[in-house]
């Protein structure tokens, strides 16, 4: 049985959670991580040193790191749809998943951070001015990406590179801060909200 360690409401872990549905593949998973036990736990530290989750076990072996894994689980399942196998694609693929992991989640954050993870009253907690902006640069060039090619990020057919960019545009939506418009994203929100595994694990009421 295929195994992931880590809480739900995690970013990482929802991401290999939406992959598991998109492919099919069942799973069992256990609560590690913030406000459950913690990955410095010497039995979490036997599965990965590295003390950050998700990890999952398939057929006893430990992978960690979410954008390997959901690159592993379209691989495993042949799912070349979702991750092309031509190599020029799949670059493209490849970059824009790595850009929503780094650009755009680094800018995500802080503001995260600030309204939920930190606040004391996340009801009355304020947005910092700098994140917002940053976030919000980011989110335009998502914007025009999508106006110039979508309704996703490769086009017409959803794929990978769409799983950590979709979780990103939930949180953006769910956080209640002035924000700019940006209709072609909006229209990819309810795009990907099309899909059940993106109900159960994107836009499913957590930021």
């Amino acid at each position: 049985m295929f195994t992931v360690y880590g809480r739900a409401n995690s970013i990482n872990v929802r991401k290999v959670l939406w992959m598991l549905d998109e492919v099919g593949e069942p799973f069992l998973r256990h609560d590690w991580g913030r406000g459950f036990r913690p990955t410095s736990d010497p039995e979490f530290m036997q599965l990965s040193a590295f003390g950050v989750v998700p990890v999952v076990v398939d057929d006893g072996v430990v992978l960690r790191e979410s954008q390997s894994i959901v690159r592993y689980l379209a691989s495993k399942h042949q799912r070349w749809d979702l991750y092309p196998t031509d190599l020029k694609t799949r670059a493209r693929v490849e970059g824009w998943m790595d850009w929503a992991a780094t650009d755009l989640y680094s800018a995500a954050r802080p503001v995260f951070h600030a309204m939920l993870v930190h606040a004391k009253d996340p009801a009355t907690a304020i947005a910092p001015a700098d994140g917002v902006a940053d976030w919000s640069k980011h989110m335009a060039r998502l914007d025009r990406q999508l106006a110039a090619s979508g309704p996703f990020l490769m086009g017409d057919a959803f794929t990978i590179a769409d799983i950590p960019t979709g979780l990103v545009v939930n949180r953006w939506f769910s956080l209640r801060f002035d924000k700019p418009v940006l209709p072609a994203v909006s229209a990819y929100y309810d795009r990907l909200a099309e899909r059940p595994a993106y109900r159960t694990h994107g836009r499913n009421g957590t930021p």
